[in-house]
């Protein structure tokens, strides 16, 4: 069977926030299993220390470690986005997260100036990554436009704080308030040939069984991984994107029958009483790709 079309896919599943400005959380994030950390000079940075938390970032990435390494710019409506592009990149940063992209001129201009910085300081072309955070109306609105010229952005994510406070909608422990938007953020990446995007971040850290199925409904929408506010939350992360034992051996079962049965001219078969044809295989290798991404 052919493995034509396969969507791109970086591994990517947990994403764990720190706040630029906290030497003593810096000093340990990147020792908790997260995949990425993203040094915060946003949300969680005052505003009084933004600019002297640019240096204790760069610090940071610099020292051996394991996982990637993005930071969190300020919006570009800010005097700060720029200057925290201009000086957080080097050779030690992996990626930046843009905040509340709202249009794609916003996107080409913070692209650009990636691409500038990469050339002056002799960078690999597209090195760096770029991921925006879709956490407005304005933003949601303009996603399909957005995805039509990506330029270096592989995926994108989903803020559901800013979004539900800037469209008026009380975001429930059950998050079904999110179901519209996270089914249009899934499609809009699928039809753009993009990686699955991040799912939002779950505040609610007393909370753990909404936080689980916070997890588990991320998956089921096809979401590629979740951004997290704690490092409580990795594991769960981790292990609720990859698949389990059960799943991996009923992959390689349908993979194993039906390479047997197309060998001999059939393309659809049964296995355990379900009908198995090309686009149940394709998920089957889908999961097998992923559990060799983890293993």
């Amino acid at each position: 069977m052919s493995q034509e079309g396969v969507r791109p896919f970086s591994g990517l599943r947990s994403f764990l926030f720190v706040p630029g400005n906290h030497p003593d959380k810096l000093a340990k994030v990147f020792s908790y299993g997260a995949d990425a950390v993203i040094l915060d000079l946003e949300d969680a940075c005052a505003d009084a220390d933004k600019v002297d938390a640019r240096q204790t970032v760069i610090d940071v990435l610099k020292k051996p470690r394991t996982g990637k390494g993005y930071v969190r710019v300020n919006a570009i409506d800010t005097p700060y986005c720029f200057r925290d592009i201009d000086t957080v990149i080097g050779p030690w940063l992996d990626g930046i997260l843009l905040p509340k992209l709202e249009n794609p001129e916003e996107l080409f201009a913070v692209d650009w100036a990636i691409t500038e910085y990469e050339k002056e300081r002799n960078l690999p072309s597209g090195s760096i990554d770029l991921m925006p955070i879709i956490e407005t109306a304005k933003g949601m609105k303009n996603l399909e436009a957005l995805c039509k010229k990506p330029g270096r952005m592989k995926r994108f994510s989903f803020g559901a704080g800013d979004f539900t406070r800037d469209v008026g909608i009380k975001w429930s422990a059950d998050e079904g308030e999110l179901s519209y938007v996270r089914g249009h953020m899934i499609l809009t990446a699928r039809d753009a040939g993009l990686e699955p995007p991040i799912d939002t971040v779950h505040i609610d850290l007393k909370d753990e069984d909404s936080f689980e199925e916070s997890v588990k409904t991320g998956v089921k929408y096809g979401f590629q991984g979740k951004l997290c506010i704690h490092p409580k939350q990795v594991p769960s992360v981790n292990q609720g994107y990859m698949p389990d034992a059960a799943e991996i051996d009923r992959a390689e079962k349908i993979i194993a029958a039906f390479e047997a049965a197309e060998a001999s001219g059939s393309a659809s078969i049964q296995v355990d009483g379900y009908f198995i044809d090309y686009p149940i295989v394709e998920k089957a290798y889908a999961i097998r790709r992923l559990a060799e991404t983890y293993s």
